[in-house]
């Protein structure tokens, strides 16, 4: 496995850049006057209440046809993603999209990844923190890996199968020579509450699904993947300083069914650029421990061929999926 890989896990955003903005959009006149984001998770997870912003955001802007944020939850995301890959390329549905489709795809749970959609627009980027129930001993990160080093496949973790919250586990194993014990879930949600309650011994969070669990006390936080420390929460060394070269973030966009037209394509990414530079939805994302990003149709689109074929060397490599 190349070293390099895990080094610079991830960080496809500054790789592509943040500069490149779709041409104006030009005069057109969508079917509907709300469309339908899908979300294919749970309601409370961080992809739901990220987008639920930004559809309060849009919903105030001077644009012909707004958006409106539907859950459509079941089989670690795969259900609303072919609800969405299914749906007509009018303009009147999208889908809300992250790196669980590299996932998904890679252990065979679906047919397409970013290339069974229309690639619109990157616009917010969460790193993961290791999380861990109060009711385990360990004070922080070296010490759950020292006990995990001594009995492996014992401590459970939650995540969805063939999802980025298994995943981020299976690189962390790789890196570090842990083993964990995998228990199946559906959805941030689902996963939170069994770290809440102990069903569960460790589990990925975020600042923008679980800020106000953290800030509690209700959730032990042991490492961020990112680059550096978090402004809210400078306390959470970074796996980097704890000798996991290792970042990992879950990059946020929106995309629709293939075959949509370039007029539909730059009236969506248009309408994103401008909710992007809405200084209220800046103050309330970075209030999320998230970065608010643009990244056009075309730039998105050379985003997920490259992270794509990121995650097939890493997947093959660690032994996590085999090549589909």
């Amino acid at each position: 496995m190349k070293k390099t890989l895990f080094a610079c896990l991830f960080t496809g955003v500054a790789a592509v850049g943040l500069s490149t903005a779709p041409t104006p959009a030009q005069a057109v006149d969508l079917p509907c006057d709300t469309a339908k984001l899908i979300v294919p998770w749970a309601a409370g997870g961080g992809t739901h209440i990220l987008f639920t912003l930004f559809e309060k955001t849009i919903q105030e802007l001077d644009v012909k046809t707004k958006l409106k944020v539907v859950t459509i939850s079941g089989q670690g995301g795969n259900k609303g993603a072919k609800e969405a890959h299914d749906s007509k390329p009018d303009g009147c549905t999208l889908f809300a999209i992250h790196q669980s489709a590299f996932t998904s795809y890679l252990n065979g749970r679906m047919d397409y990844h970013y290339n069974g959609f229309t690639p619109i627009a990157m616009v917010t980027s969460t790193p993961d923190i290791v999380g861990a129930s109060t009711q385990m001993p360990w004070n922080n990160f070296e010490e759950m890996k020292k006990a995990v080093l001594a009995e492996p496949e014992t401590y459970t973790v939650g995540a969805t199968f063939g999802s980025t919250s298994q995943f981020y586990w299976q690189v962390l194993e790789a890196r570090t020579g842990m083993k964990f014990k995998y228990v199946p879930y559906d959805g941030t949600a689902q996963r939170t509450k069994a770290l809440l309650s102990g069903a569960i011994n460790l589990g990925g969070i975020n600042v923008a699904a679980n800020r106000k669990l953290i800030e509690g006390g209700s959730v032990k936080a042991f490492a961020i993947a990112a680059d550096k420390r978090s402004s809210f929460f400078p306390e959470i060394p970074t796996l980097k300083e704890l000798g996991v070269d290792m970042v990992y973030a879950l990059d946020r966009g929106i995309v629709g069914p293939l075959g949509m037209s370039q007029e539909v394509i730059d009236y969506w990414a248009d309408v994103l650029e401008k909710a992007t530079q809405n200084p209220e939805l800046q103050k309330v994302i970075a209030a999320k421990g998230t970065d608010l990003v643009f990244v056009g149709p075309k730039p998105y689109a050379a985003w997920a061929e490259k992270v794509y074929a990121e995650h097939e060397e890493i997947a093959i490599a660690t032994g996590a999926w085999t090549k589909k």
